[in-house]
């Protein structure tokens, strides 16, 4: 027979599961084929969302949403729960997705002992990708994206940009950086703008920025490059609203910038 205690505390464990539908792993991933299917960063989703559903006092810990009670069952009619013969791969996935978590600065560990003691709360970040879906496949996208690939001039703030899934601010960014640069290592003037600037700074006999010593046609295909780049990429984000809806092609975009810059670095004069 049931103590009086272990029926408060079954009835509360009842309230928190059913009444208030705090989502564990094996609801949000009911299927485990899935969750061992799905790389960390797609599982990092659900253990986001689920690490801020069962958060107390604002802090959670890694047992209380990925320990084994909340996997497997905790002897109480509750949520779905993963079979325990794939324990050990489980555990890794959901520990890998953790880390990634942490490795991104979505969660931190909480102020003073609780933290020693493993006990964690969401970051800012953390807290801003909570808000939609799709915030956090921009993040995911950018995590995935190396920062460092981006040229100095525009890394900190582009990779913002794609973080946040604003594509369209990404792109004019980057490209703004390179008309930017080239005006200044050309030393042209602040009304030169867009490609009639490019094709001036990069002209194949007379450009300042131009190598005399680089074949004849491959002066030529440089001076394109730039114009066509600025003509493009920069131009039409000036002048209306260019919708990037996939994170790739801003990524490519923006990398294509960073090679430019590079590219006016190396042609600054001595």
């Amino acid at each position: 027979m049931r103590s009086t205690q272990d029926i408060a505390a079954f009835a509360l464990r009842w309230l928190v599961d059913v009444e208030f539908r705090m989502p564990t792993m094996p609801e949000l991933i009911p299927d485990v084929d899935a969750l061992l299917g799905l790389a960390p960063e797609e599982v990092a989703q659900a253990v986001l969302t689920s690490a801020h559903s069962m958060a107390q006092n604002g802090m959670f810990s890694a047992m209380g949403v990925i320990g084994p009670e909340m996997l497997y069952g905790r002897g109480i009619p509750g949520p779905a729960i993963y079979p325990r013969n794939r324990e050990a791969e489980i555990t890794e996935a959901l520990g890998v997705a953790w880390l990634w978590l942490e490795i991104n600065m979505l969660f931190m560990p909480s102020p003073g002992i609780n933290g020693t003691n493993g006990w964690r709360q969401l970051t800012r970040r953390g807290r801003d990708l909570l808000v939609s879906p799709d915030r956090f496949r921009s993040f995911r996208e950018a995590a995935a994206f190396p920062k460092a690939l981006l040229h100095p001039a525009i890394a900190d703030e582009v990779w913002l940009d794609l973080a946040r899934g604003d594509y369209q601010v990404a792109v004019f960014r980057s490209f703004r950086a390179v008309e930017e640069a080239v005006r200044e290592a050309g030393k042209f003037a602040a009304h030169d703008v867009g490609v009639d600037l490019m094709r001036r700074a990069f002209n194949p006999t007379t450009g300042p920025l131009t190598k005399m010593a680089d074949p004849a046609a491959e002066r030529e295909a440089l001076s394109a490059l730039f114009a066509g780049a600025i003509g493009s990429y920069k131009n039409p984000h000036s002048h209306r609203t260019v919708g990037i809806t996939e994170p790739r092609d801003a990524q490519e975009m923006v990398s294509l910038a960073s090679h430019l810059l590079r590219i006016v670095d190396s042609r600054r004069p001595a």
